[in-house]
């Protein structure tokens, strides 16, 4: 691990960038923002007792490690500078520019959020991390380099903060930090987390990998001449290097049931050349003079992982019977490796950057474009999680296209999912697969190296509703509802539209008229939608009605009841008070049952006084010129009945809903149970004090993974 400097300059930050980056002019601009940050951030010091220009320096000098960007040590050096000094974010476009400005409000956004892997709190955490990942990757490079700087003072806190801090290292950022290909920060992280998580095991293994340093030394600087004395007998030039193995992935080995004697990789060379072809030969050269050991032979070169890493990576038997885990690549494959796609900025510039190692970058990138579907598809905060440890923690197999492509993919994955994985567009049309020169069925479980094809049909509807019983991954359930969801979507809209101009017929308005852009917007700010679309689907769904959405251009005259006395009722007995009517009798509708946070409107019946309705309600939704206004008494705590159909896929939802009720306040009155085609009703009566609460309880059911969707009765 690399310890953190106390004695760090400008200019050691500086010098490393020069390693990489020879462009005078950033230099000239890094040089400009640490000063101006020095002067903002002078007086601050930190719990561990550092300058914070101190540990700004130390996080810079993390970024260089991993030749980020001159453009992201500059933002990682303004990181703070919104939170802990007078300046605002015009100051900082106004000198530094919009791209970097942008990067530090991101950063901004993302240090302010609150997290704990202990609790439901994580989920909210991920949903808005994600998305900060998707904006820009620079922004959580940034975010990295932070925490392993962090990381590295954890010392300074107590055990309780310090076991905290380095369970969100290891869950959270460094899967990320693998994800990113980031090895250098990956494997630090891991290892400091465990020092502070489990500090015993990390120092047994620390003692033990020290008491056997001078024997391992000897034995891997033995194989580098043996194998050095071999290549250049064949005229290759390479550089050959030691490679120790980190603590975290000894624990790890240790942990599955393996002795320390057992792991043969605590001996690992890697074999760096110029040319990719030099990778095969130098491997056919070791495994002409030392045996092979079987099983352990892997080629990273010809098919890459998704996260861009490429080596050849074989395992033999050295002249002294050890087992040595050798790693062969190009030097830019290494950078590469190191480095992952935190290096892309810092050499965009370069005229000899390869064009595949920019295709690697793109699909690393790939991952959080993504998350913008993801969020585009309104994936819940459980599906979202979900989506994302699939991404960066799960198990994946790697199968091939036709034409010889690599694709990365969930452990037990199906056609479908594959289909949706080269496009949305061939997983909605796919009607069959090939899998190696075999048809299968649509859910056949994909394995390690098979070829797929998939059959697809221009003329298929669509998606079967069946698939979300097979398909592995989230996001693949997630575009499939998404389909649906707009198909049902488009349904609605066309009754909304029907309702309306039936409304607009039959009280002799122009519809073309009502439909003016200023009365459009006028009822969109008025329902709080964006557009006529909007306005169609919330009447066609019934959140609305028809003659609602009319009353607000054309309103209608409302009659006072006659022979009362016109005043103010402040403190009623009523759960409802009508506005300047005197006592009359207030009953609540049982067709729509109205709850307190409902819109609703006063109905005059000829013999029962007043109903109170919901708004969308189609009882009354021809009978305008009956209503009055009312509105719900605050000071009411009575409790409301309303009933609710939720459709789920299990038999076994019961226990789950009626204690999600009582956690939120909510009586289940009463509640039958309807088998439905494949789906079964639950049709639910319940005692609920408003609108509030049950939404939050509905909302609640819908994450269950069984329920299918929720519905409140109008009618």
């Amino acid at each position: 691990m690399t310890k953190y400097d106390k004695n760090i300059s400008f200019k050691d930050v500086l010098d490393n960038l020069k390693l990489y980056n020879n462009i005078e002019e950033e230099h000239i601009e890094l040089e400009r923002a640490f000063n101006y940050v020095r002067e903002k951030h002078f007086k601050t010091v930190r719990k561990s007792g550092e300058t914070y220009v101190e540990y700004l320096l130390n996080t810079a000098m993390i970024l260089t490690r991993i030749y980020a960007s001159t453009e992201t040590i500059i933002a990682s050096f303004l990181r703070d500078i919104l939170n802990e000094t007078d300046v605002n974010i015009e100051e900082i476009r106004s000198i530094f520019g919009d791209e970097i400005t942008k990067i530090v409000i991101a950063v901004n956004k993302l240090t302010k959020i609150k997290i704990s892997t202990e609790s439901n709190a994580l989920i909210d955490y991920y949903k808005k991390i994600v998305v900060g990942l998707a904006e820009d990757v620079r922004v959580i490079i940034i975010i990295l380099a932070d925490i392993l700087a962090n990381m590295r003072t954890l010392w300074a806190l107590d055990k309780d903060k310090q076991k905290i801090k380095a369970k969100e290292a290891l869950e959270i950022y460094a899967p990320i930090a693998h994800h990113l290909g980031i090895h250098k920060i990956k494997s630090e992280l891991e290892d400091l987390s465990l020092k502070y998580l489990k500090p015993e095991i990390f120092h047994q293994i620390a003692d033990k990998l020290s008491s056997t340093k001078k024997e391992r030394d000897r034995s891997v600087n033995e194989m580098i001449q043996s194998v050095i004395d071999l290549l250049e007998e064949n005229h290759i030039h390479a550089k050959i290097k030691g490679r120790s193995k980190s603590i975290y992935s000894i624990y790890k080995k240790l942990e599955s049931g393996k002795s320390f004697n057992q792991i043969y990789d605590f001996l690992a060379l890697r074999v760096l050349v110029e040319k990719e072809s030099e990778c095969y030969q130098v491997l056919g050269l070791i495994h002409s003079k030392y045996k092979p050991y079987p099983g352990r032979f892997k080629d990273y070169v010809a098919m890459p992982k998704p996260n861009g890493y490429q080596s050849l990576h074989t395992t033999v038997f050295g002249k002294d019977s050890n087992l040595y885990e050798i790693q062969i690549r190009t030097k830019d494959m290494d950078e590469f490796a190191e480095n992952g796609v935190a290096s892309h900025w810092a050499y965009k510039e370069k005229k000899n950057l390869k064009e595949k190692s920019e295709n690697l970058t793109e699909q690393k990138l790939q991952f959080f474009k993504s998350i913008i579907e993801m969020n585009e598809n309104k994936l819940s905060s459980e599906e979202l999680i979900n989506s994302f440890k699939e991404e960066i923690q799960n198990t994946h197999i790697y199968v091939y296209t036709p034409k010889g492509d690599i694709l990365e993919l969930q452990s037990d994955s199906t056609p479908i999912d594959f289909a949706y994985r080269i496009h949305s567009k061939v997983g909605e049309i796919a009607t069959g697969a090939i899998v190696n020169d075999k048809i299968v069925p649509l859910d056949y479980t994909l394995k390690d190296g098979d070829v797929i094809k998939i059959i697809t049909d221009k003329n298929s509807p669509g998606p079967s509703r069946e698939w979300l019983k097979f398909v592995k991954s989230t996001q693949v359930k997630a575009k499939i509802k998404a389909f649906f969801n707009k198909t049902e979507k488009e349904n609605y809209v066309e009754r909304g539209k029907d309702s309306l101009e039936k409304a607009l017929r039959k009280r002799k308005l122009s519809i073309s008229n009502f439909l003016s852009k200023e009365n459009i917007d006028i009822i969109c700010k008025e329902m709080k939608v964006d557009n006529l679309d909007d306005i169609y689907l919330i009447i066609g769904k019934n959140v609305t009605n028809s003659n609602h959405i009319v009353n607000i251009i054309d309103k209608p005259v409302i009659k006072p009841v006659e022979e009362e006395k016109k005043i103010t009722i402040k403190n009623h007995k009523s759960p409802v008070i009508v506005d300047k009517v005197g006592e009359v009798k207030v009953s609540l509708a049982a067709c729509c049952n109205p709850i307190p946070g409902d819109d609703i409107i006063g109905f005059i019946t000829k013999t029962s006084g007043i109903k109170i309705h919901r708004k969308e309600c189609e009882n009354i939704k021809d009978e305008y010129n009956r209503y009055i206004t009312v509105k719900w008494n605050n000071k009411k705590t009575d409790k409301f009945v309303t009933i609710v159909l939720l459709y789920s896929k299990s038999n076994k939802m019961l226990t789950d809903i009626i204690n999600k009720a009582n956690s939120n306040n909510i009586f289940v009155d009463s509640m039958n149970t309807i088998y439905k085609d494949k789906n079964i009703i639950y049709k639910l009566k319940l005692l609920v004090h408003d609108k509030e609460k049950l939404d939050k309880f509905l909302r609640e059911l819908e994450s269950f993974t069984d329920i299918v969707k929720t519905e409140r009765l109008i009618n």
